[in-house]
């Protein structure tokens, strides 16, 4: 049962259409939901089944009320990050069941408080994990996995920052203990995790950074690594040329192949960390020859190998830790430290894009094209263009309605806003 009565929430909601620039409506009811008798409906991405961007819908769903120990956050911008085309494709161990709205992280306003929250307040500007349903206009996640955004953080900056930024850390700092003098080899080095790690390197002295990525994006990110090479070009090489010893850690969310050439460049007391396999992503579906190559070419790894040349192999989930290994506490220490580093202007989320939620598919499509430098935001205020809005939204949450052919012409040459 929330805690606010009646005229509480009207004020919220008046306030809430306020931030966005809207008129209250009369009678209560912002942000984009609809009344419907004694009900409130909102907009919401829903993943119909596992499978292509045809399998994605705007839908109405029933607004979710907190429960116990939670926060009704009214949205305003969502993060899009590769794990979520891993779930679209159900390309990820023990997938949930369908259909379901996808997202694991948002930012937005505090617009209803569960019973025994503490330390938040109807109005907060917050930032939060969610375990899936985070594209949607507004969430309920528990109190543990929210958190203030500084004064002068944008939501689309909120929206970009905790899942790149945490994971950057967590394997940084935690895991790889990151130190004065050392280097490190990063992958999709234009991503917003590869970006959120690069920033972070340089909060240490003399940390030299190795990065790869495509070549158009050499000249965008080039000052904020210190060795830059094509995405596709013999890196290893490259890497020994300028440090013949190799590296002290290597952050990989490719799998498949990288990880034996990985392996191979640390250093004695080198720390390799696996984060992603999105090698295994090539088409638009689940491809189980991308999966059974990219198994079969990870180098099989022998313990006593690793003992004898003093390297440590290590994987890392961030999802998995939060939901499921109950590490909210570290994590929360973490956010406290990131955000006094975001306040210091040592770091910032770099945002690629915004996207309407209706623009889902081609936001998706950037991603899977490894177009974006930095992060890929779904602005839930954001009103799309007429041609994507007749292409992605339903009115049935099962998307059974009208399907869209994978590779129909509609969706091609779609401008995001750029910021």
């Amino acid at each position: 049962m929330a805690k606010e009565g009646v005229e509480k929430a009207e004020e919220t909601e008046q306030m809430i259409e306020k931030e966005a620039g809207k008129e209250p409506a009369e009678g209560g009811g912002g942000g984009g939901s609809h009344r419907l008798g004694d009900s409130q409906e909102m907009r919401a991405v829903v993943l119909a089944g596992f499978g292509g961007l045809n399998k994605l819908r705007v839908t109405r769903k029933a607004m979710p009320e907190p429960q116990d120990g939670e926060l009704k956050i009214r949205v305003k911008a969502c993060g899009l990050n590769f794990i979520d085309l891993m779930v679209r494709q159900g390309n990820i161990d023990n997938p949930p069941k369908t259909p379901l709205v996808p997202g694991f992280e948002c930012s937005g306003i505090v617009e209803a408080l569960g019973d025994s929250v503490k330390g938040f307040e109807i109005g907060d500007r917050v930032m939060a994990f969610v375990n899936y349903n985070a594209w949607a206009e507004v969430v309920c996640t528990p109190v543990e996995f929210v958190y203030k955004i500084p004064e002068d953080m944008s939501f689309s900056e909120a929206a970009a920052f905790p899942m790149n930024f945490v994971t950057a850390y967590m394997m940084l700092f935690e895991v790889a203990n990151l130190r004065e003098g050392m280097s490190v080899l990063i992958h999709s080095a234009g991503g917003g995790v590869g970006q959120a790690v690069a920033q972070l390197c340089s909060t240490v002295p003399n940390v030299t950074v190795f990065g790869t990525a495509s070549t158009f994006k050499h000249e965008a990110i080039k000052d904020s690594v210190t060795h830059l090479f094509d995405r596709n070009a013999d890196y290893v090489q490259e890497v020994k040329r300028i440090s013949a010893e190799g590296v002290d850690i290597v952050l990989d969310c490719l799998c498949g192949d990288n990880t034996g050439k990985g392996l191979s460049l640390l250093k004695p007391l080198g720390t390799y960390i696996l984060y992603g396999s999105s090698n295994m992503v090539t088409g638009e579906t689940k491809s189980f020859f991308s999966f059974a190559k990219s198994w079969w070419q990870v180098e099989k790894v022998n313990p006593i190998k690793l003992y004898e040349e003093n390297k440590v192999i290590a994987g890392f989930s961030l999802l998995n830790l939060l939901f499921k290994q109950g590490r909210a506490g570290l994590i929360r220490v973490v956010v406290d430290k990131l955000t006094a580093l975001y306040n210091q202007k040592k770091i910032k989320p770099v945002v690629d894009s915004l996207w309407a939620l209706e623009e889902v598919k081609e936001a998706m499509q950037r991603i899977h094209d490894r177009g974006n430098i930095g992060k890929l935001i779904l602005d839930v205020e954001k009103t799309p263009t007429p041609l994507m809005a007749n292409d992605s939204t339903e009115t049935s949450e099962a998307g059974e309605e009208e399907e869209d052919h994978e590779g129909d012409g509609e969706n091609k040459e779609r401008m995001p806003f750029i910021q």
